[in-house]
Formats: C-alpha cells, sequence, structure tokens
C-alpha cells in the first residue's frame, strides 16, 4: 500500500480522527501541567475534587471514566505530595471520601491559567469550541446507549 493510499484509507475515518485530537490533546496538557509535575488524569482529579469537596473515591472514578485499579494508585501519588487526603465516611466505614488539602486547593489555584492556555493552542473560536463540545458530549452519551440532554427540549434524558 503506498503512502498516499494508507493516508487515504485513515483520512475519513473518524476514530482515527478522535484518536489524533487525543494524542495532541495529551500532549499539549503534557506540556502545560510539567511545571507542576502533573499528569492529565491527575489534573481532572484536582478539578472535579475543587468543584466537589468530600466526593466518594467511587463517585471520583465514575466522573473520571477510571476504575478503583487505576484510581487508586493515581490517588496515592497525589495523597504523597500532600494534595489530597482520603478517610473512611463516618456514616459506612466501607466507603472513603477524598478531598483537597490547603495544598491542593492552592495548588488548584495556580493551574487556573491552564484552561486559557489549552484554548490558545487549540486555536477554536469560543463557537466553535461550544459546538465541538455539545458534538462529542453528545457521541460520548449515544455511544453509552444514552440519549444526550439536548436532544430533548425539556432537557431530560431517558
Amino acid at each position: 500500500m503506498s503512502n498516499a493510499t494508507a493516508a487515504e484509507a485513515l483520512d475519513p475515518m473518524l476514530c482515527f480522527a478522535v484518536y489524533s485530537v487525543e494524542r495532541q490533546f495529551g500532549q499539549i496538557y503534557r506540556e502545560l501541567l510539567a511545571p507542576w509535575k502533573l499528569s492529565y488524569t491527575q489534573y481532572l482529579a484536582l478539578i472535579a475534587l475543587y468543584g466537589d469537596d468530600d466526593l466518594t473515591v467511587g463517585r471520583l472514578g465514575e466522573l473520571l471514566g477510571l476504575d478503583s485499579g487505576t484510581l487508586s494508585p493515581l490517588l496515592k501519588r497525589l495523597e504523597s505530595r500532600g494534595l489530597v487526603e482520603r478517610r473512611r465516611a463516618a456514616s459506612d466505614e466501607r466507603v472513603v471520601e477524598i478531598s483537597l488539602t490547603d495544598a491542593g486547593r492552592e495548588l488548584y489555584g495556580r493551574l487556573d491559567d491552564i484552561p486559557r492556555c489549552f484554548g490558545d493552542r487549540t486555536g477554536l473560536e469560543h463557537d466553535e469550541y461550544l459546538q465541538l463540545l455539545s458534538l462529542a458530549k453528545t457521541l460520548s452519551a449515544r455511544m453509552r446507549g444514552e440519549d444526550h440532554p439536548q436532544d430533548h427540549p425539556q432537557g431530560k434524558g431517558k
């Protein structure tokens, strides 16, 4: 197969386009987060915890789409850096809650320019960003077998 034919074969594939974008996203985030020695997934965990402190580990895993085998080592690394703390829930010792420490909140504050920097690197206009975000959410929901809220006038899924 010639190079032109291989490129032509890959070009119309949505899965390859999404894969390529995901790799480029990852590279940009690696560069942006390097000064703080954070992975993209750790960054997402900090965002989720800042937005909703005292999440259970299970709920954080659901939000990030991570299983416990991936999430536990990530949380241990953040905890060893003093950015999060884990504790057993008073109401049910089987449940582990996680929250940002003061150091985690301070670090989160120093990351506030990351979204703008990332946005600058994409070159997307604001309306393009919103359109792409909506399409990505709709595609993800449909691939999970769910309706996307915007598919219903009342904003409710199935």
